[in-house]
């Protein structure tokens, strides 16, 4: 299994041992809690109610559905939002871009507190924690706090059967081992249930995909100081698991991209790659001097197979997630013609190993394959899967004003409803007036 390189000066997280909050413990003057939703509809009227129950006056709270749902979510959520005593905000996204891990990094971006607690909406995640999580924040000056199933205290009773059982500790066990550092002192990277200081979110660098968004927070932030608390994992209140092979196979895609995002590891990576594209190359060397042609023409030949062979690996494995920023063609003919120039400094070295020091070809070639591989490296990220810069300018402003914009539209409709209320307020007082007349 690879390791994590840490980077020089990169600070490791700080193992905090959760203790009960007292009553010395400051509290932050406000609290957003973000709940993604997917047909939730079942489960809405049930979660506001145990977050009325559960956070006291003294922590004032908002709460924010970002919703994907094709049913009536929205429209439950607004309905039930004029019993609770706190804002609620229904979020509703057209398109589910990144799934479930998308929706609370745009819930995260329209928060307006500096604690921000996620939590699934089906009632599984107990709301009475939501005091605990922030107070444990704030007494350690931590930036992210884990509500766990698995340090003493916590449980994950509501894990329906034995299989999601073992899909869950697998999952844990396969994620510790890939990013050892950055999930020091996160005993269960894949709760869903945690709080995050806003000002540790840094959004230009998340790319969420699938519903596993504490562990891309915990890789890509890098949250300095982590915190625990217990809790018990509840079972549904209503509906069914959003958990599919599916969902499962994404979270294996996004598991592999986090892991190479360093460059040492997807250098590891390339070279892997690499070694593969032997076969192809060197089966048609052997076949093309085998029939009788030259070995350096040969080698020309034999190379576009191996060229072949390396893009269409490189492309589906290593660099999935960079092929939008430049047009295939493009990439195709930036990638070609970078292999087709390492020939330049292969071809010489090659005839240098034969002519002078009398190796054969095959190893000569294996050689000079290996010898230029750290520039090959190299030259493929910079010049064939960077971002144009321009364009990434171009992503942040949309991303920048896309949030302003949201931004705006949330408070415009807490406006109109602090205007609705005082409406009301005052239709009420003048029929009281009336009545007393």
């Amino acid at each position: 299994m690879s390791q994590e390189s840490t980077a020089p000066g990169e600070l490791e997280a700080q193992v905090l041992d959760a203790a009960p909050a007292t009553a010395g413990v400051p509290e932050p003057g406000a609290v957003t809690i973000v709940v993604p939703t997917f047909n939730e509809s079942a489960n809405v009227r049930q979660l506001l109610r145990l977050i009325t129950e559960s956070v006291p006056a003294r922590l004032p709270c908002e709460v924010l559905f970002v919703d994907d749902s094709t049913d009536d979510t929205p429209d439950v959520v607004r309905e039930a939002a004029r019993d609770c005593p706190f804002p609620v905000t229904v979020l509703h996204r057209e398109e589910a871009v990144g799934g479930l891990g998308g929706a609370v990094v745009e819930g995260i971006g329209a928060a307006s507190s500096d604690w921000v607690v996620v939590m699934d909406g089906d009632c599984q995640h107990p709301p009475s924690l939501v005091p605990e999580l922030v107070a444990t924040g704030e007494r350690a000056q931590a930036q992210l706090v884990v509500a766990s199933r698995y340090i003493e205290g916590g449980s994950r009773a509501g894990l329906a059967g034995s299989y999601r059982v073992a899909v869950s500790r697998g999952a844990t066990w396969l994620t510790k081992s890939l990013f050892p550092r950055r999930l020091h002192g996160i005993s269960d990277p894949m709760s869903g249930f945690f709080a995050i200081r806003r000002s540790a979110v840094t959004a230009d660098v998340l790319k969420p995909l699938g519903y596993k968004i504490l562990l891309e927070l915990a890789v890509r932030s890098r949250p300095r100081t982590v915190g625990e608390v217990p809790f018990v994992f509840r079972d549904r209140f209503a509906g069914e698991s959003k958990s599919t092979a599916k969902e499962g196979l994404r979270f294996l895609r996004h598991l592999a991209g986090l892991r190479m995002e360093s460059s040492p590891a997807r250098m590891i990576a390339f070279g892997l790659i690499g070694l593969t594209g032997f076969v192809p190359n060197l089966l048609a060397l052997w076949a093309l001097t085998g029939a009788g042609l030259h070995y350096l023409p040969a080698e020309i030949a034999a190379n576009q197979f191996g060229v072949a062979w390396n893009f269409l690996l490189i492309e589906t494995l290593l660099f999935r997630e960079r092929r939008r920023h430049r047009h295939w063609a493009d990439r195709t003919a930036r990638f070609a013609l970078l292999a087709n120039a390492d020939l330049l400094l292969r071809l010489p070295l090659i005839a240098l190993l034969v002519g002078r020091f009398g190796m054969a070809v095959l190893p000569a070639t294996a050689l000079a394959l290996v010898t230029t591989f750290v520039l090959r490296f190299a030259a493929t990220e910079a010049l064939v899967y960077l971002p144009r810069k321009s364009r990434t300018r171009k992503s942040r402003t949309a991303k920048s004003r896309t949030a302003r914009r949201r931004s705006e539209e949330n408070r415009t409709e807490e406006s109109r409803t602090e205007e609705s209320r005082t409406e009301e307020s005052r239709t009420e007082e003048s029929r009281t007036a009336r009545s007393t007349v």
